[in-house]
């Protein structure tokens, strides 16, 4: 039996891209554009999730992300949690795994460019329960068979 060569590339389903750089005409009031948003994860996905901000850097062909800073809210016990990060080009490349179902997370990046660019922006990353598995067997059933759960979906567990 022969070896499979495998080349990792990042899917593009979970990618953002940053608002690009329009210029408000005078006399008008600049708004704020609405948050990124990935797609949902399941609490038991680890999955990578992409941040491009080619729209920064347009017009400047070697600039690149040089380094970057990402933080997570809220980050309790449970949380969402960040793996690695990697860096290709203009594109952040981060795995996010765990999380509490219900809860929408808050992820900040801030990346500066090898030309000195620094650019900072929000994306919203919901955490759903998605899958069966993730119903514990000591979930509270009901009569019926239904899983009683919190405001936040989580089922709820005997002790």
């Amino acid at each position: 039996m022969s070896a499979t060569n495998f080349v990792w590339r990042p899917s593009r389903a979970r990618r953002v891209t940053i608002d690009s750089f329009v210029p408000v005409p005078r006399g008008s009031n600049a708004v704020a554009p609405p948050f990124l948003n990935w797609a949902t994860k399941d609490p038991s996905d680890n999955l990578d999730y992409e941040f491009d901000i080619t729209p920064a850097v347009v017009g400047n062909d070697g600039d690149a992300i040089a380094s970057i800073n990402v933080t997570v809210s809220p980050d309790g016990p449970g949380d969402l949690l960040l793996g690695n990060v990697f860096l290709d080009g203009c594109v952040a490349v981060m795995w996010f795994s765990e999380g509490q179902a219900g809860t929408v997370y808050t992820v900040t990046v801030a990346v500066t460019t090898k030309t000195g660019r620094t650019v900072q922006r929000s994306v919203l990353l919901p955490v759903l329960s998605l899958s069966q598995n993730a119903i514990p067997a000591t979930a509270i059933v009901t009569g019926t068979g239904a899983v009683i759960t919190d405001q936040n979906g989580n089922p709820i567990v005997t002790s």
